[in-house]
């Protein structure tokens, strides 16, 4: 009965597939955790043994959901990688995922794989799933009947699920075990050093859901009694005490609470408030008077908004400059956000256009300072659909473009267009934000059910053959991901350390990005005890989506 009810409605078939891939996502063999991917994969599989079809087009409108959603977040840096200072780090993608599709090429070769094990391999060793629908939509393209694309097309998840697992575990162990032994080096050592070099100190990594009892800046009220600071203004008073690394929030005067201006006389026992950074509450304002409880001052609304940075003149200054900002004064930097990662927030940090910086000031305050980095979001719930269709769209023409290279016509399929267009949308939006807003929340729909949703049907379409198509495929489809893996890794640790000369927590962070591995960068983090990883991988990554993407369809031409 159960069989009949998921044939006659497989939309329930569908939701039950994206509940158990979801629940199988979050089981973790070791430190490994099988993800979101891998689970839907196994799940449409399994659910697919009861042979239900579900019509392509489906598939198809998840996809460019997704793929849409990862140019859009990927653009800013994608197109930020091609100034000159990011150079090293794009050559060592563009060779790293050279590398990796020549050696899947080889190894399929080499095994006598057809195209689609091949697409199956290059997917599933780099962890991009993407390849699978690009690949795909190749394949279907091919002089083949229809029993043999869908052959073709059914082995590739096939050889992703297998090739996935070995690949991103051995990934991941060749960063964090093998590597620092090829270079040489002790990672937190390393990390520790780099950390010296960018801002002066060590860095301290808490578990999730942890952070450090210290906090930079904090606030609370005096009285004033010390007749030194009585009689002058507020601008004066905050010059004297630290050059401007204090600010006078409110003020107590005579029962009169006031917001004041720089131009405020201060009086003889006015109550401040006084938001400082620590070390400055502790070394230079125990003169001034005893601190007081004082809750009616004290309570006044902080805004803690986050402000993306649009301005030219705010791209290339580092955290140092920004905080020497006149229309900064005032205001607290909590942390900097890059592509969706937190990036470390020392006084040498290169703030890059699209950044987005979280700070806590009082509201007109960060309104005023908003207009100087670029755009303050207001926390809208709204997606703007507008923005999103016409950007699946424009990108759906694009790709329906097509050329010939060697005798072979490349296309990047409407698929491929939804992310390109999503690169030029998503740097639009960072230039200008206040269209194209695609709030978090939506955005992981986006990403996450999208992929989750279109890997589940690949695995329910593959489902009936799926078994038989292991057995085929053998037990040598785990060495040939180990090496489609590795290899291009080994040639990027060495072309990165010894050719660029890339710092080698940089460069592991690089290598993460060009293996499209957020699981490979947090263990990288991990095992250095170092947020600065993130620094090399955001531009990595950017252009190893649109390489590893392109490089499916190729991948058919140079099997076919």
């Amino acid at each position: 009965m159960v069989t009949a009810i998921l044939r006659e409605h497989p939309e329930l078939a569908l939701f039950l597939c994206l509940a158990l891939g979801f629940l199988i996502g979050r089981i973790k063999i070791g430190t490994f955790k099988i993800g979101v991917v891998l689970g839907t994969l196994f799940a449409g599989v399994l659910i697919g043994q009861l042979d239900i079809e579900i019509p392509g087009i489906v598939k198809t409108i998840f996809f460019d959901f997704f793929l849409f959603s990862t140019g859009y977040k990927v653009g800013p840096q994608f197109f930020q990688g091609f100034k000159k200072n990011a150079f090293p780090q794009l050559l060592l993608t563009l060779v790293i995922c050279l590398a990796c599709l020549l050696v899947a090429y080889s190894v399929s070769v080499f095994l006598g794989y057809d195209v689609g094990t091949a697409a199956g391999l290059l997917a599933g060793a780099f962890s991009e799933s993407t390849v699978i629908g690009t690949a795909s939509d190749a394949i279907s393209h091919l002089n083949l009947d229809d029993a043999e694309k869908t052959r073709l097309i059914n082995n590739i998840p096939v050889a992703y699920s297998v090739t996935y697992l070995v690949g991103a575990t051995s990934f991941v162990f060749f960063l964090t075990a093998i590597a620092p032994k090829l270079l040489g080096i002790d990672l937190v050592k390393e990390s520790e050093q780099l950390a010296e070099i960018i801002s002066g100190e060590t860095e301290q990594e808490y578990g999730p859901g942890m952070k450090s009892a210290y906090q930079r800046w904090i606030i609370r009220a005096y009285r004033i009694t010390n007749e030194k600071w009585i009689g002058i203004s507020i601008s004066e008073f905050e010059r004297l005490i630290s050059n401007k690394n204090i600010v006078i929030q409110r003020v107590r005067h005579r029962n009169q609470l006031l917001d004041p201006k720089p131009d405020t006389i201060i009086h003889k026992d006015d109550v401040m408030v006084i938001m400082a950074q620590h070390g400055i509450i502790l070394d230079s304002l125990f003169s001034i008077g005893p601190e007081v409880l004082d809750e009616e001052l004290l309570n006044f609304p902080l805004a803690h908004l986050d402000v993306t940075i649009t301005n030219k003149a705010i791209e290339g200054m580092t955290v140092k400059s920004l905080r020497k900002s006149s229309f900064y004064h005032g205001l607290m930097l909590n942390k900097i956000t890059r592509e969706n990662h937190e990036i470390p927030l020392e006084s040498k940090t290169v703030l890059n256009r699209g950044d987005i910086l979280n700070l806590s000031g009082r509201p007109a305050k960060l309104e005023e300072a908003a207009k100087e980095i670029g755009y303050l979001d207001r926390l809208s719930p709204e997606t703007d659909i507008i923005f999103v269709g016409l950007g699946i769209v424009l990108g759906g023409l694009l790709g329906l473009l097509s050329v010939t290279l060697f005798g072979v016509s490349v296309t990047l399929t409407t698929s491929g267009g939804a992310l390109v267009m999503g690169l030029i949308f998503g740097w639009l939006h960072s230039r200008t934000p206040v269209f194209g807003r695609i709030p978090e929340p939506a955005l992981w729909i986006f990403d996450n059910v999208g992929l989750a949703t279109f890997i589940g049907l690949v695995g329910l379409a593959a489902g009936p053959s799926f078994i038989s198509g292991l057995k085929e495929t053998g037990f040598g489809i785990l060495l040939a991901g180990v090496a489609v893996a590795l290899i291009p890794h080994i040639i990027g640790l060495y072309f990165g350390r010894y050719i660029l000369k890339i710092n080698p927590i940089i460069l592991l962070g690089a290598q993460t990005g060009a293996g499209t591995s957020t699981i490979g960068l947090k263990a990288v983090q991990d095992a250095s005890g170092s947020k600065f990883p993130v620094l090399g991988y955001t531009i990595p990554y950017a252009l190893a989506n649109i390489l590893l993407t392109a490089f499916g369809p190729i991948l058919v031409g140079m099997m076919s």
